[in-house]
Formats: C-alpha cells, structure tokens, sequence
C-alpha cells in the first residue's frame, strides 16, 4: 500500500499493558468510526506495513487501546511507539454538500461568481492558522482562504469549488 492511497488516522502513543497492548491517539472528530478495526497500516521505517487488531476499544475519548496479533511483549510495544497509522482512502466516511477532505479537492477549478474561473487547486496548506487554497492561473499561484462564509458549492460532477470571494482578493494577485 502506497502512503498516497491512504490517510492518516494518527499516532501510537503509549504501552497500554506489559502484554503488548498500546494506545494509538486518533486525530479525528469521531473516533467511534474506527472502534471496531479488523487491521491498519503502520509506518514502519518510512514503509506501511499491515497490523492485524485482535481487539481493540475506546480510552479517553481520543484513544484507542489497541492489542496487535504478534505484539505480545512490552518490549514489541514499545517499539511501535511514536508510528504513524494510516488507514486507505476508501475506508474514509463520504461527506456530501460542502463538506470535503482536502485530498479530495486537488485538482477541482476554483470559480468565483463574479470573475469566473480563477484557477486550478494545487493543494490544500493547512500549516496556518487558516487553511488555504493554493490555486494555480497560469504561472502565478494565488492563495485562497478557505472560509465557510466564502464557500459556496462543492460541485463534486464537475470538479469545481464554486465560491464567492470578496473583492480585491483575486485581482491582487494578477
């Protein structure tokens, strides 16, 4: 499995129990999806390797309490610790009307309704405190806040984000 196809369901963060169980932090807003996993994949020196879940069960909220098949020591947890899980595409929840992942969105056009199409999305920066669109029109890359109140439509058929942007954004970068 190629990280690629996959996304990022969070960390393994702690032993758990002297046989081999841990706690994996999941950083998603709902954490009950994910209770009743048959396997996930570990990133393991910078490879995604497949775990098998003997049993797994909420802890806290944001944790999981996880016991692998063939991790059965502290000393095997303990190695684990600090790992990546990672989950494939496909078995992410689909989201409908103007919800949307960011990966799902790259490569959508970005049309404004007062000046049409404004570019293409490149990718999604979410190292802000405000996430941003980075949409290329032709050579030059503008940065687009992705504000609610900015978003209009996700046209999922036709590979658009339609929004309404105030003026003077777009026409500050061209």
């Amino acid at each position: 499995m190629r990280k690629e196809d996959c996304f990022y369901l969070g960390k393994i963060a702690k032993k758990f129990s002297f046989k081999g169980e841990v706690l994996a932090y999941l950083d998603t807003d709902e954490p009950e999806l994910y209770e009743n996993l048959e396997s996930v994949f570990v990133e393991c020196n910078k490879h995604l390797v497949p775990f098998f879940i003997e049993t797994s069960s909420l802890h806290k909220n944001d944790f999981l309490r996880v016991r692998f098949e063939d991790v059965t020591t502290e000393e095997e947890a303990e190695a684990l610790l600090g790992n990546d899980l990672y989950l494939p595409l496909s078995m992410l929840p689909k989201l409908s009307g103007n919800k949307f992942y960011f990966h799902e969105v790259i490569g959508f056009e970005v049309e404004d309704q007062r000046l049409g199409v404004v570019g293409k999305i490149q990718s999604v920066n979410d190292s802000t405190a405000q996430p941003l669109f980075e949409v290329l029109n032709g050579a030059v890359e503008i940065l687009i806040p992705m504000i609610d109140h900015f978003l209009v439509k996700i046209d999922r058929e036709n590979k658009k984000v339609v929004m309404n942007l105030p003026e003077g954004l777009i026409e500050m970068y061209l």
